[in-house]
């Protein structure tokens, strides 16, 4: 087998770490300080002080790990420049305006760009994407709580109702959308279902997932590189940014 390519951490935070220790077992890690933009520097100056960074690192794929925000694109941009791959942590709620000359940029240098919504490579995810005529007929509903304080000051919707919006785009898009709820300080449970005339007839609980699915998110971003197949890139998180979007516009299918 040939050597694992080098990732570039962009974060500090808790996620940032876990990244770098999974991403370490088998992987070399740079971990890029600086990310914020500094007083006085134009956004010009900014990307091309990450790009150059990205650059120096020897690293192959950046992977973000800091909170949405306008920063976003720019660190994407200056990634891509660089000759990175990128991986960008979720949500992805960058415009299309900002999202499509990432996508041509990515395209035009050959490079992988995406989302990491992890979920959406579950098992049990993958069979309903198999095997579900892709939701024709069916009603998805999905909850996603927490029990404890929200720490990132992120509307529920968009943290985590993105990993239920991502699944249902992934695995059954021609499902129409029922009850999706999301909050912290509630009764921890993540769980999708798929129903057909008000009756459930499948159902995943990955609340207590132990499966690899940051691995196997990896070992597809590492597949797409020598030419595979990428479902999870800027494209399919626009959709999924969307479908957030519908959701913050109609409280009665979001339930928070």
């Amino acid at each position: 087998m040939g050597e694992k390519p080098g990732y570039a951490i962009l974060g500090s935070g808790y996620w940032a770490g876990r990244m770098r220790t999974i991403l370490a077992d088998a992987h070399p890690v740079a971990c890029l300080r600086g990310a914020r933009r500094r007083p006085q520097e134009t956004s010009s100056q900014y990307r091309s002080r990450l790009s150059e960074s990205f650059a120096a690192s020897g690293a192959q794929v950046a992977w973000l790990c800091v909170p949405p925000g306008a920063h976003i694109p720019v660190m994407t941009q200056a990634a891509l420049e660089a000759g990175l791959n990128v991986v960008v942590e979720k949500p992805w709620l960058n415009s299309e305006a900002d999202t499509k000359p990432l996508l041509e940029l990515a395209s035009r240098k050959g490079l992988v760009c995406g989302v990491h919504y992890q979920y959406c490579l579950l098992e049990a995810v993958e069979a309903w994407q198999r095997d579900l005529n892709r939701g024709a007929g069916f009603e998805f509903g999905g909850r996603f709580t927490i029990s404890r304080p929200d720490r990132v000051g992120m509307d529920p919707i968009e943290n985590l109702g993105s990993h239920l919006i991502s699944i249902r785009n992934y695995a059954v898009p021609l499902a129409r959308l029922g009850e999706i709820k999301c909050g912290h300080e509630m009764a921890d449970e993540r769980r999708v279902w798929l129903a057909r005339t008000g009756d459930q007839i499948a159902s995943i609980d990955f609340l207590q997932n132990r499966e690899p699915i940051i691995q196997r998110f990896i070992e597809g971003v590492e597949s797409a590189m020598g030419g595979g197949a990428f479902p999870f890139g800027l494209d399919f998180a626009l959709w999924v940014a969307r479908g957030v979007g519908a959701l913050k516009l109609n409280p009665d299918a979001a339930c928070l």
